[in-house]
């Protein structure tokens, strides 16, 4: 890694860090702490999908025209200003706007963040570079989670205003650190060809059928998983499950622990493999989660039993995770055209952030009403995953699918890629 890609990890690792402090307990702080009610806290949590719906479109023109690192630091202070004003805010007017804020500044920080990783790295590194993001995103939220634990009181607003202030604190010291990354002059529009230009790019983005075809897979993705791990599989467990509060979080700490551990375990495995049958294999592996947890809440076992299928289900999810990192956001990367990495950053963010808005929507009270047709459609969304994955491998060139084909014909021609040099170095 050269220092630019060295210092973007050491921020993605802090703002997971602070992020780690806070997302845990923002529905007790709101609902409980401040005594603003349960529809106050939901409306919070809606407030953050909805800043990212309509911050995301722009964020990608955004970074185009200004190159990804002004649009990041702009994103880390008014995500700063916004978990500081929710940590000392008691009204709802004040909270929502507060969270409106944080929420339009977190969104941001993703297709700026990867495309400056894309921009830093190269056909050859980009899996690795996002498999190590990944990896410090996990670790640093789970980190965060448990030193937040350990300060928080929910009978002093004081404990939590010190939480949103390590949060603000820790989006400031990214931005300190990321301002002093070199990176190549962003491409003005002016300077990218007519067809790649603003005005055009989310026309020729939909023009893409492979992107189209990734942009669907990756909706059913999130909505089919992350959607569901904080609303419906966790309303399931307790539920139809009757798993506790306290194997609930034992399964979330499996799901992290699988990721940690695997990450780089599976990363050889997977650069060897074609991007699009990885991504399937994940919509089997998913599948079989979801027969798991079907088991643990309508099966006849004993509720140990239950209990270690349901930590399973979270922990072959985790596995599942660690297979993506390293493929789906690098194929974004490369199916978007020179100067076009943070419109396709940010439409791919945009598709995650709307499944994760529908998600917990529909699978929370499906979970709750019907346990057995909840299990048995997203069994079927990940199957589905898988489907749509191999569809999509139709639509992608060789190197699209199998990045290393690239290294080896230019290892066996005796030339450099092009675009293969290391990242700008520092000043």
């Amino acid at each position: 890694m050269g220092a630019a890609m060295r210092r973007i990890h050491v921020g993605n690792a802090l703002s997971a860090f602070g992020l780690g402090f806070t997302v845990p307990y923002l529905y007790v702080y709101v609902a409980q702490v401040r005594g603003l009610g349960s529809v106050t806290a939901g409306l919070v949590l809606a407030v953050f999908a909805v800043a990212a719906l309509i911050v995301l479109p722009f964020a990608g023109r955004a970074i185009v025209r200004r190159g990804p690192l002004p649009v990041l630091l702009a994103a880390l202070v008014l995500a700063a200003v916004g978990a500081l004003s929710l940590g000392v805010s008691g009204q709802a007017p004040t909270v929502l706007a507060s969270a409106a804020a944080l929420g339009a500044g977190q969104a941001v920080m993703q297709p700026a963040l990867a495309t400056m990783i894309v921009d830093c790295s190269t056909s050859e590194t980009r899996s690795r570079a996002f498999a190590l993001q990944f990896f410090l995103q996990n670790l640093g939220l789970g980190v965060g989670g448990l030193i937040g634990g350990h300060l928080v009181d929910t009978s002093s607003p004081a404990s939590f205003t010190l939480l949103f202030a390590i949060e603000a604190a820790m989006f400031l010291v990214l931005t300190a650190v990321l301002a002093t990354v070199r990176m190549e002059r962003a491409p003005r529009t002016g300077e990218v060809p007519e067809e790649q230009s603003t005005r055009n790019s989310w026309k020729q983005l939909l023009g893409n059928r492979a992107m189209v075809q990734l942009l669907v897979l990756g909706f059913v993705l999130f909505f089919a998983c992350y959607g569901q791990f904080e609303s419906g599989l966790s309303a399931y467990g307790v539920e139809a499950a009757g798993i506790s509060t306290s194997a609930l979080g034992t399964a979330l700490a499996a799901n992290t622990l699988m990721i940690v551990v695997a990450q780089f375990a599976v990363l050889r495995f997977v650069e060897r493999r074609k991007r699009s049958r990885v991504i399937a294999s994940v919509g089997l592996i998913w599948a079989v989660a979801w027969a798991i947890a079907g088991y643990a809440g309508l099966g006849h076992g004993s509720q140990t039993m239950a209990t270690a299928a349901f930590v399973s289900t979270y922990a072959l999810f985790g596995l599942g995770e660690s297979l993506l990192s390293p493929t789906l956001v690098p194929l974004v990367a490369d199916l978007a055209p020179s100067g076009m990495a943070g419109q396709y950053n940010s439409a791919f963010a945009l598709v995650k952030q709307l499944a994760l808005a529908v998600g917990p929507a529909v699978g929370g009270p499906l979970a709750a009403a019907l346990p057995g047709p909840y299990i048995v459609v997203f069994l079927l969304f990940s199957l589905g995953m898988t489907v749509l994955a191999v569809r999509l491998g139709r639509q992608l060139t060789e190197v699209q699918d199998r990045p290393w084909l690239l290294r080896s014909r230019v290892v066996r021609q005796g030339v450099a890629p092009a675009g293969s040099t290391t990242a700008p170095a520092e000043a």
